[in-house]
């Protein structure tokens, strides 16, 4: 199943600080930075085998207690950089529980392994004929 912005809302809890960087005196009066944090082991909405994949792909992503934490600090808007964290978490665990299929090998037909070597060897007379003459 895949995440939806409500569900990650009621379990995920938002910290909020002053953004570094430029930004003149906006920078050191408005706490913008946001900082999302889900814990992956209490998330409602996914189900077991669903928390053992994100705490297998997002390992490097998660802290001791199994935190997630997003972070953006983008904009001005401290409303704006919620949404934001919110925008990433819905694209990294989507991410995280998207399972590849699995190659079936399958074997080359004869006619197009034919058509691939007469090609070549068209190739190679095409070059033959490219060449000089032998001068005797």
């Amino acid at each position: 199943m895949i995440p939806v912005r409500e569900d990650i809302l009621k379990t995920a809890t938002f910290k909020t600080s002053r953004s570094g960087g430029s930004g003149g005196q906006n920078v050191n009066k408005v706490s913008s930075k946001v900082e999302l944090v889900l814990n992956i082991a209490e998330a409602s909405f996914l189900n077991e085998t669903e928390k053992a994949l994100i705490t297998e792909k997002l390992a490097n992503r998660l802290d001791q207690e199994g935190n997630l934490h997003i972070v953006a600090q983008e904009d001005r808007s401290q409303l704006l950089n919620k949404e934001k964290t919110l925008v990433k978490a819905v694209a990294l665990l989507k991410a995280a529980l998207y399972v590849a299929k699995i190659r079936k090998p399958t074997k080359i037909p004869r006619s197009v392994v034919r058509k691939r070597l007469a090609t070549k060897q068209l190739q190679a007379v095409k070059k033959i004929y490219r060449k000089k003459p032998p001068v005797d």
